[in-house]
């Protein structure tokens, strides 16, 4: 960011100089507030996309230890029927028991699943929007220094270059606002 603010001091201090220069000095100043907005909205939905990425692995930790307590009790049931020869309504009660909690975990596997995925599709959309973000940064810099050529040149050409690369820069950030 300073080194647009050392653009901008120069800017002005060649726009006293030059009357017809300060729309571009203005120009460059609006450029470089959208830059640093930009930016912060691109780095906010990368830390989204961040924390939704671990929301989605936890998910799925959990999801796998479900699984394992699961195949625990689906082996104890094998053992318990290979052992049915002992007293048989007390093995049929407790593989009773252990086919009601298999069952139950398999339930609960499908909703922290169907949960896991939910984030893994919101963190692809934060992916998204950052880089539509980071995409508008990269345009509004290139603006931003196209723009300031002008002082160097004093020719309008460049401003106006600067408008088009700076309008391409805000329609690829609004489009990542736009993505939610």
């Amino acid at each position: 960011m300073s080194d647009e603010t050392d653009e901008l001091k120069e800017a002005a201090e060649r726009a006293k100089e030059v009357r017809a220069l300060a729309p571009v000095s203005l120009t460059m100043a609006i450029l470089a507030v959208l830059v640093a907005t930009v930016t912060l909205l691109g780095h906010r939905a990368h830390t989204e996309e961040l924390l939704l990425q671990t929301q989605a692995t936890d998910q799925w930790s959990y999801y796998q230890a479900k699984n394992m307590r699961r195949n625990n009790l689906e082996a104890l049931d094998d053992v318990l029927t290979a052992l049915e020869n002992t007293k048989e309504e007390r093995a049929e009660a407790v593989r009773k028991h252990f086919h009601e909690e298999i069952d139950k975990y398999r339930d609960q596997q499908k909703d922290i699943q169907t949960e896991a995925k939910d984030f893994e599709a919101e963190r692809d959309k934060a992916s998204h929007r950052a880089n539509r973000f980071d995409l508008g940064e990269v345009f509004l810099e290139i603006a931003l220094v196209v723009t300031s050529i002008t002082l160097l040149t004093e020719r309008r050409a460049y401003w106006y270059f600067g408008f088009v690369l700076a309008g391409i820069g805000i329609l690829c950030a609004a489009s990542g606002l736009l993505l939610r």
